[in-house]
């Protein structure tokens, strides 16, 4: 396989990518020797994971670079750009939460993902903090503590927050330098991991409230204290040079790697994050990537420290700060407690992952035998929706290796209202796959129509207008309105075994669509079924409209008003059109 390609390639660094045969790439690496890398994928024994990547490669391309810290540099650039499905990748686009003190004009705090961070001079992060609710709830009490500005505006009057002592009037009032000075050494103090001043100055509001006999706030002050208490025990380990660090260590068990990173701010350990990713290739290269990747997206420690079979000068270079691995002492006591994390962790869901992977990837590799197509990444489903003819819409899901990629959903209005699935199935498959081939996007390897004979028919009509060659299957219901069977393109029935994971795997999907088509069938009635109906009368553009609309405001007032009524707004021959839509219209809705 490849035996021509492979013997050009040379004996140097640089990325390589893998492509499928809708030009897609599929994978990207890097080698410090690619001849000798990617010989080993098509010439060498290759199981899991990385067999079934190599079974979907179509070609392959490479870059050559300099140096292996250049091709690192470059793999994660094209990575960022393709997001290669067989790619260890990040499982969402949001970072942990942070508490920003904001120094000017006025002193404040909030929550912010580090996504939108401006670095500012006047500006100090906090974090990441595990959850959204531990970081709300500190800044809350922080709010509350002390008189910081909580308006979002600048009010020409002073409010609530002013009168009850939160705030120091800072919309028409100039606060004194030295107070805000000492607040915000109190603040800073507590954020950077002192927490005597705070837990003392919650004990005096206690005291003072329980004086003053009200008891409600003072109990709110007392589980306040608690909670402050709670969260400060969990960082216990504490390594005392104050360096904001993160700690990195992983466990390798059955094809998985389980990833743990420990934040370390101020010298305490102020929270976790773990990663759970099946191999692809070389699992040190794949955690490599990850690190790259994870770090684009969140915020840089000033120390970075990993397992000592990480390339520490990529990293390195890659982040430019300091990256080590630790052989003794409270350093390396947090490294092998991070491993000890990773494993617990992948241990504790190996068996949902398995449980998890029969019901996807293992179901759509048992339809696509059932099926006897060679590969089957992607599917399509199709599903329409109308009511009396009304409203007539499409969509689509799309589903990759057995789990929704609801990226690649999409959603049709049918241009002409009717009741006639046959016509609403051809346009939108027209449109649909028409579009697909004029930008090259990737195609589907199976097509599945939520109906039986009558849309299928359709379906197959336009694909073979277009010239498309793509496995295509309708999902018959029994009486009950369940799936029972699937139809294929010669209208022959394939019998589904009840029990089966691909019969349970065919209903998710199927759910799913019909959730999806549904769903955007009620938003377009319910965003204006006025306009919508208008739209179906032949010579009602935008102005009459507008001015059918301001005249009567509503449905109910246009079906109630004459023909002479409408004719003041529009013309006779088309409130004659209107007239008689709406009494149909009405009576189909009875």
């Amino acid at each position: 396989m490849f035996k021509n390609e492979l013997g050009v390639v040379p004996h140097l660094p640089g990325s390589y990518q893998m492509y499928n045969a809708s030009d897609i790439v599929i994978y990207v690496g890097k080698a410090k020797d690619l001849k000798n890398r990617l010989s080993s994928y098509f010439t060498g024994r290759v199981t899991g994971k990385t067999k079934k990547m190599v079974s979907e490669v179509a070609y392959f391309k490479y870059i050559v670079t300099s140096t292996e810290n250049e091709a690192f540099i470059l793999e994660l650039n094209l990575i960022k750009k393709y997001d290669p499905k067989y790619n260890i990748l990040l499982k969402d686009d949001k970072s942990y939460p942070y508490i920003e003190y904001i120094k000017s004009p006025y002193p404040k705090l909030r929550i912010i993902r580090y996504l939108n961070v401006k670095k500012m001079k006047d500006r100090l992060l906090f974090g990441p903090f595990p959850n959204q609710y531990a970081a709300r709830r500190i800044v809350n009490l922080l709010n509350r503590l002390y008189p910081l500005k909580k308006c979002e505006t600048t009010p020409k009057e002073v409010c609530l927050y002013y009168h009850i002592g939160e705030c120091l009037g800072y919309c028409v009032k100039k606060p004194d330098n030295n107070e805000i000075e000492q607040m915000e050494s109190e603040i800073l103090s507590f954020l950077r991991g002192n927490d005597t001043i705070i837990k003392q100055k919650i004990v005096d509001k206690i005291s003072y409230h329980s004086e003053k006999m009200n008891y409600e706030v003072a109990k709110e002050l007392k589980d306040e204290l608690d909670y402050i208490t709670k969260v400060l025990d969990r960082q216990k380990v504490e390594l005392h040079d104050l360096v904001n660090r993160d700690i990195i260590n992983f466990y390798v068990e059955n094809g998985y790697i389980s990833v743990v990173i420990f934040f370390i701010r101020h010298g305490k350990l102020l929270g976790s994050k773990n990663e759970i990713f099946a191999i692809v290739d070389n699992y040190i290269e794949d955690l490599e990537n990850f690190i790259g990747l994870y770090y684009s997206k969140n915020e840089i420690p000033h120390e970075l420290i990993v397992n000592n079979s990480l390339n520490i000068e990529a990293l390195s270079n890659l982040l430019n700060i300091k990256v080590t691995s630790s052989i003794k002492g409270d350093k390396k006591k947090l490294l092998d407690l991070a491993c000890k994390n990773a494993e617990i962790a992948l241990k504790n869901e190996i068996e949902l992952i398995k449980r998890d992977e029969s019901r996807t990837v293992l179901a759509n590799e048992a339809l696509r035998e059932l099926l006897g197509l060679k590969k089957l990444y992607r599917i399509d489903l199709f599903d329409n929706a109308h009511l009396f003819g009304e409203y007539t819409v499409s969509g689509m899901v799309v589903f990759k290796d057995g789990v929704p990629s609801k990226s690649d959903y999409r959603k049709f209005k049918i241009s002409i209202d009717q009741n006639d699935d046959y016509s609403s199935m051809k346009e939108v498959l027209y449109r649909r796959y028409y579009r697909m081939l004029m930008e090259h996007q990737e195609k589907p390897y199976l097509i599945i129509i939520d109906g039986g004979e009558l849309q299928l028919n359709a379906a197959k009509e336009i694909l073979d207008s277009l010239n498309l060659k793509i496995k295509l299957i309708g999902l018959k219901k029994n009486d009950k309105h369940k799936t029972s069977d699937l139809v294929d393109e010669k209208m022959n029935t394939v019998e589904l075994d009840r029990t089966s994971d691909v019969f349970h795997y065919l209903t998710r999907m199927q759910d799913e669509v019909h959730r999806f088509t549904i769903s955007y069938h009620r938003q377009i009635r319910s965003k204006g079924s006025l306009s919508s109906v208008l739209d179906n009368v032949e010579g009602l553009g935008e102005k009459r409209k507008k001015a059918l609309i301001k005249k009567f405001g509503s449905l109910k007032n246009i079906s109630g008003a004459t023909i002479d009524d409408l004719k003041e707004v529009i013309p006779e021959s088309i409130a004659i059109s209107l007239k008689k839509y709406l009494i149909n219209y009405n009576s189909n809705k009875q």
